[in-house]
C-alpha cells in the first residue's frame, strides 16, 4: 500500500475502463487517502470521482498543460498528496509524458500505478480473448489519423494475422475500416463504454461495421476490434496446450 513516501511526489493512478470496481486495490487505497484528486473530465465514471473521499477535486478537462502541471506542483510543494487520475491504464494513449517532463523540471517524481484498460473490458464484454491458439498470437494496438495524428500504419499493420483494437477512432470508423487490408468478411465489433452501465456491444464484419456503429448513432468512447477473435467461441480455435 502506498506509504509514507510521498514527499515531492505525484502518484498518476489508473482508474480502469469505467467500472468503479475496476480500480485496482492500490489505486482505490489512493484515491482514499489522497489530499487533491486531478481526473481526467468525462474519460472518468462520476460514480468514481463521487466516492473519494478527497477534499480537494480538480477537473482537468479543458486545462493547458502548463496550467495542470503547475496546480499539482505547487500542491504536491504544500505537502499535499496529489492523485492524478487518469481513465483506463495511462501508458495507452495517456499523454503522461509530458506531464512527468514538465513536473521533473521542478525536480516532482511521479508513482505510476496501472490500471485495467478499456481494450481488456471491450474483450470481457465480446467474452472472448485476444489470442486464442490458431486464430491469433498478436494483438495490435493503434489509433487511426485524425487531428492530433497527420498518418497512420492502419494499411500495413491489417497485413498481419492479428486481432486488431483501435482506440480514438469513434468518429472515423468508416475510414479505418476502408483503409483495413485484412478481407472484408473479417469479424469486427464496437463496443460503446466498456464495463460502463450503459456499455452496448455490435457486432459484424469489416464490410458494415462501421454503418451499424453509425446507426446506433455511437460517436464517441467506442472501440473498434477487427479479428477473428472477436467471435470467441464461435472463432475456430484450437485447444491450448495448456489443457492438454
Amino acid at each position: 500500500m502506498p506509504g509514507s513516501d510521498d514527499e515531492d511526489c505525484i502518484w498518476f493512478v489508473g482508474a480502469g475502463p469505467g467500472d468503479p470496481e475496476l480500480i485496482t486495490v492500490k489505486g482505490r487505497a489512493l484515491l482514499d487517502r489522497a489530499d487533491v484528486l486531478v481526473y481526467a473530465g468525462s474519460l472518468i465514471n462520476p460514480a468514481l470521482v463521487a466516492s473519494s473521499p478527497v477534499p480537494e477535486k480538480v477537473n482537468s478537462w479543458g486545462m493547458h498543460l502548463e496550467d495542470m502541471v503547475s496546480l499539482m506542483a505547487d500542491r504536491v510543494k504544500r505537502g499535499k498528496t496529489v492523485v492524478r487520475l487518469h481513465s483506463g491504464d495511462p501508458a495507452l494513449f495517456g499523454s503522461i509524458i509530458e506531464q512527468i517532463a514538465e513536473l521533473r523540471k521542478q525536480h516532482i517524481t511521479v508513482r505510476i500505478v496501472p490500471g485495467v484498460s478499456s481494450v481488456f473490458a471491450a474483450a470481457a464484454a465480446l467474452a472472448t480473448e485476444f489470442t486464442p491458439r490458431g486464430v491469433s498470437e498478436t494483438l495490435i494496438i493503434t489509433r487511426p489519423a485524425g487531428k492530433t495524428l497527420e498518418n497512420d500504419c492502419i494499411a500495413g499493420l491489417s497485413q498481419y494475422p492479428a486481432t486488431m483494437a483501435f482506440f480514438l477512432g469513434s468518429e472515423h470508423f468508416a475510414d479505418i475500416t476502408a483503409k483495413l487490408a485484412c478481407p472484408q468478411d473479417t469479424p469486427a465489433a464496437v463496443i460503446f463504454h466498456a464495463s460502463w452501465p450503459d456499455e452496448l456491444v455490435i457486432t459484424g464484419t469489416v464490410a458494415d461495421i462501421a454503418k451499424k456503429a453509425k446507426n446506433a448513432g455511437i460517436t464517441r468512447s467506442a472501440l473498434l476490434i477487427v479479428g477473428r477473435a472477436v467471435r470467441g467461441i464461435d472463432s475456430g480455435y484450437l485447444r491450448s496446450h495448456l489443457y492438454s
